[in-house]
């Protein structure tokens, strides 16, 4: 990211680690409800950003709902932090300044 664009940060897996966004080239959202994301580097290292499950699969477009959260984010001013939150039985992109 350039100096004059926020840092926006992922949590991953539920835990307390975190990937950059910028530093993602693809998603993939498997058939359990596994979000995984490759990180732009030689190594080809994977990140799961969210594990799967058979009770509460996140929906089919979930990937797609977190590009567009970051793609919104992008214009706000400072550090963001986005989260996947399951509440009142169904899967969203949770945001909060870091």
């Amino acid at each position: 990211m350039s100096g004059t664009a926020p840092q926006i940060w992922i949590g991953a897996g539920g835990s307390h680690d975190m990937v950059r966004a910028d530093a993602i080239v693809m998603l993939r959202l498997d058939e359990t409800g596994r979000l995984t994301a490759q990180l732009r580097d030689d190594a080809k290292v994977s990140v799961t950003l969210l594990e799967g499950s058979s009770g509460a699969r996140p929906p089919e477009d979930f990937h797609r709902q977190l590009i567009r959260a970051v793609a919104e984010l992008a214009d706000s001013s400072g550090a963001q932090f986005l989260r996947a939150r399951h509440e009142a039985g169904g899967w969203r992109w949770i945001s909060e300044p870091l």
